[in-house]
């Protein structure tokens, strides 16, 4: 496709013609001349809103794009509605790269109940690779909602599932061949179904109900930077043990071949939960065949560290996530 906006029979049969209307409080969906979208609240409810960008992704950009927007609006106890989105695509995209990403994303959109309210799509020569930005919108009563600085000293964490999803599939996706050098195919077409395991919303749904003082979806920096980042947002201390923060082998391997921490690299598809029941939470959890384990707790101090037997690891702010090392290797 040619550098500009998306010519209108590419929007209608590619982008429109794959999104569906599937909740009432959408009152305005996305159209051809259309700007905005409108959605209706009902009485004490509020808008809650967060923006992503996507692009360490090929091919599963648009699962990941959705997954993240919405994972986002769950850790404050927010129900996702809908995603607005923008889409950049480089000189030269094939027509058929842009209906595969819009298949994708309404895809995960129907199994979350989500509608695309609208958005922007061009291809553009600013960029050299497909940039996914997600803006998700959900609604919550506002005294229910949760911010990642709710966490209080004595409460414990509980961690969903396991480290590294996101970038252990993203990673078996994206460097197939490298890791067919080294590795049995069996365990790398697991490693990339680990996509199936990137939505939060569920467990975000029995926690609330569980009762919890914050929750943070586990992203770029990995377990160590969410673990940082939800002590500094509440000012408390933070102390973890580090084999009891659970790992898929297959997560292992993976990084092994390209010298990447796990507990470093983002990853979607686990939440970092604090409540004062972590027993209970994770029983509830278990119920529902979602893994989970406590994994630590906060603290009245100002150290936020993971203890591995005798060795104690202060926490610091995330750098550049782990996963970037896969595009510096030759």
């Amino acid at each position: 496709m040619e550098i500009g906006k998306i010519p209108e029979n590419v929007l209608k049969r590619t982008v429109l013609k794959q999104i569906r209307h599937r909740r009432s409080e959408v009152l305005l969906p996305p159209g051809v001349g259309e700007d905005c979208s409108a959605v209706e609240l009902k009485e004490g409810e509020i808008f809650v809103c967060s923006v992503d960008p996507i692009t360490a992704t090929g091919k599963g950009s648009g699962r990941f794009a959705v997954h993240i927007a919405a994972n986002d609006l769950a850790s404050s106890g927010a129900e996702p509605i809908g995603i607005m989105t923008s889409i950049l695509l480089p000189p030269g995209t094939r027509e058929i790269r842009l209906r595969e990403l819009m298949s994708d994303m309404e895809a995960v959109c129907a199994s979350l109940n989500l509608e695309i309210l609208g958005g922007h799509t061009e291809v553009s020569d600013a960029v050299n690779r497909t940039v996914v930005t997600v803006t998700g919108i959900g609604r919550i009563k506002k005294e229910n909602l949760l911010s990642t600085g709710g966490l209080q000293p004595g409460d414990e964490l509980v961690m969903t599932k396991w480290v590294g999803l996101e970038g252990t599939a993203i990673i078996a996706e994206e460097k197939r061949e490298k890791l067919l050098e080294t590795l049995p195919k069996e365990l790398i077409e697991e490693a990339a179904s680990f996509s199936k395991y990137l939505s939060v919303v569920e467990e975000a749904r029995i926690a609330m109900k569980i009762g919890v003082s914050a929750m943070h979806d586990v992203t770029e920096g990995g377990i160590f930077g969410a673990l940082w980042e939800m002590g500094a947002a509440a000012g408390v201390g933070i102390t973890a043990e580090l084999m009891k923060i659970p790992i898929r082998q297959e997560t292992v391997e993976v990084c092994e071949i390209f010298d990447i921490n796990p507990y470093q690299m983002m990853s979607s598809g686990s939440m970092l939960i604090g409540c004062r029941q972590g027993n209970l939470l994770v029983g509830a959890l278990q119920k529902a065949g979602i893994p989970s384990a406590v994994i630590g707790r906060a603290t009245d101090t100002n150290d936020r560290i993971v203890i591995n037997g005798e060795d104690t690891r202060f926490l610091v702010p995330a750098g550049s996530d782990e996963l970037y090392k896969i595009y510096e290797a030759r």
